[in-house]
C-alpha cells in the first residue's frame, strides 16, 4: 500500500511549503534517533516524506500518481533520488548549502539533528554539551500580604533543589583526584561510527558515551555526588519583592534555579506572587478604593472626618448636602508605580447611614424638619 506522505507529516494535502517545513522540523526533532524517545525508523519515514513534498515537481507527481518514494526511484516517477539532489535542496529548510568533503555543515535550526545523525557541525555539539549541563529552571508560588505587595518587602525562602556539591565544588571529582583525558574519545568528546541510512553509508560523529562530550573525566568520582557535581539540599534564598507588584505577577531570579551538572550554569527561579486580599482596601491597578460611613446630619450639614489610607489616616472634608455614594479622591494615596514614578490615587466612597433606632426627641426633630420641607409623614 502506498504511503500517505501528508499523513506522515500530519499536514493537509493543500498545506503550504511553510506548513510542511514547520511540521517536518517539529517531527524531526521529536523522532531523532539520538534523542530520548527517538525512533530511527520513524525519522527515516518523515525524512522520506519531506524530500518528496518539499520539492514542487516531485510533489506534483506524487499527488497525481500516488507513488511511494521507493516506487518512484524504481520507475523514474520522481526522477530518482541521489545524495547530490539532497545536497542541492539543503539550502531550503536548513538555511544554507554544504559540500561533502572537509567542510563544516550548517543546517540552521536543524543543525543539531543532522549534525548528530551525519556527523556535521562540531560547534553545535559543544553548545549542546553546555546545554545538557545547564540546570533546570524552577517555578514556585509565594503568598504575600496586601501591604507587602504595595510597599515591597525582602523575604527569605527555603527551597529544596539541586545545589552545587559542597564536597567537590561542582566539578564531580573527589578532592585530591585528577581530571584526566577521556581514553575513549582521546579528549575530543566525540566518537566516530558508520551508519547505514536511506541516503547511503555515512561516517557519523556522536557524543562520547564515556565522558558525555566533555573530553575529560575524573580519575575518581566525588564520593558525595558520585560525579554529578550537584546534590539535593535546601538553600536559603533572599527574595526582594518590589513595591507596587500585583497579584499574579512573576519575579525572576537569575541563577537561583537547579544547579547545573559538573559546574554547568544554574537555571533560573520564577516566583509567581499570590497577594492576600485586604479587608478595608481594594486595589484597582495602581489606585486604591475604600468606603467610609457618615451620619445623616454630617451629610446634610457638612463636616470633617478621619479616613484611613495605606499611609495612615487623613482628614477628609465633607461638604454640606453630600449624597450617599459620593466619591472623593485623595491624590497620591494609591499604590507606588512598579515601572515608573509616583503613586496612584485613593477613591473614597461615602455612604450615608440611616440610624436603626431613634429616640423620642430625635423623632420629634425629624418631624419638624419634615414639616419645614412640606414632606408628608404618615
Amino acid at each position: 500500500m502506498a504511503k500517505d506522505y501528508y499523513d506522515i507529516l500530519g499536514v493537509s494535502k493543500g498545506a503550504s511549503q511553510d506548513e510542511i517545513k514547520k511540521a517536518f522540523r517539529k517531527m524531526a526533532h521529536q523522532y531523532h534517533p539520538d534523542k530520548a524517545g527517538g525512533n530511527e525508523a520513524k525519522f527515516k519515514e518523515i525524512n522520506e516524506a519531506y524530500q518528496v513534498l518539499s520539492n514542487s515537481e516531485k510533489r506534483s507527481q506524487y499527488d497525481q500518481y500516488g507513488q511511494t518514494f521507493e516506487q518512484a526511484q524504481r520507475q523514474g516517477g520522481f526522477g530518482g533520488f541521489s545524495w547530490q539532489d539532497f545536497a542541492r535542496q539543503s539550502g531550503g529548510p536548513f538555511g544554507g548549502g554544504f559540500r561533502t568533503e572537509n567542510v563544516e555543515f550548517d543546517f540552521g535550526d536543524l543543525g543539531d539533528i543532522f549534525g548528530d545523525l551525519f556527523g556535521f557541525g562540531g560547534r553545535s555539539r559543544t553548545r549542546r554539551t553546555r546545554e545538557r549541563r545547564k540546570g533546570q529552571d524552577v517555578e514556585i508560588s509565594m503568598e504575600i500580604d496586601f501591604r507587602e505587595a504595595v510597599f515591597g518587602k525582602e523575604k527569605i525562602i527555603d527551597l529544596y533543589k539541586n545545589v552545587t556539591c559542597p564536597h567537590c565544588s561542582g566539578n564531580g571529582a573527589e578532592p585530591g583526584s585528577k581530571i584526566i583525558t577521556c581514553a575513549t574519545c582521546g579528549g575530543s568528546g566525540q566518537v566516530e561510527q558508520v551508519q547505514h541510512t536511506i541516503l547511503g553509508q555515512f561516517r557519523t560523529v556522536g557524543v562520547c558515551p564515556e565522558c558525555r562530550g566533555e573530553g575529560k573525566k575524573a580519575s575518581e568520582n566525588c564520593s558525595k555526588c558520585r560525579g554529578q557535581g550537584r546534590v539535593r539540599d535546601t538553600e536559603k534564598i533572599k527574595v526582594k519583592i518590589p513595591a507596587g507588584i500585583d497579584n499574579g505577577e512573576t519575579i525572576r531570579l537569575t541563577g537561583k534555579g537547579e544547579a547545573g551538572q559538573k559546574g554547568g550554569v544554574a537555571g533560573d527561579l520564577y516566583i509567581t506572587l499570590r497577594v492576600k486580599p485586604d479587608p478595608e482596601f481594594k486595589r484597582d491597578g495602581y489606585d486604591i478604593r475604600s468606603e467610609t460611613e457618615i451620619s445623616f446630619s454630617q451629610a446634610a450639614l457638612g463636616t470633617k472626618i478621619e479616613v484611613n489610607t495605606l499611609d495612615g489616616s487623613v482628614r477628609l472634608k465633607i461638604p454640606s448636602s453630600t449624597q450617599s455614594g459620593k466619591i472623593f479622591i485623595l491624590k497620591g494615596k494609591g499604590v507606588p508605580r512598579l515601572r515608573g514614578s509616583g503613586c496612584g490615587d485613593q477613591f473614597v466612597t461615602v455612604n450615608v447611614v440611616t440610624p436603626a433606632k431613634l429616640t423620642k426627641k430625635q423623632k420629634e426633630l425629624l418631624k419638624e424638619l419634615a414639616d419645614l420641607n412640606n414632606e408628608s409623614i404618615d
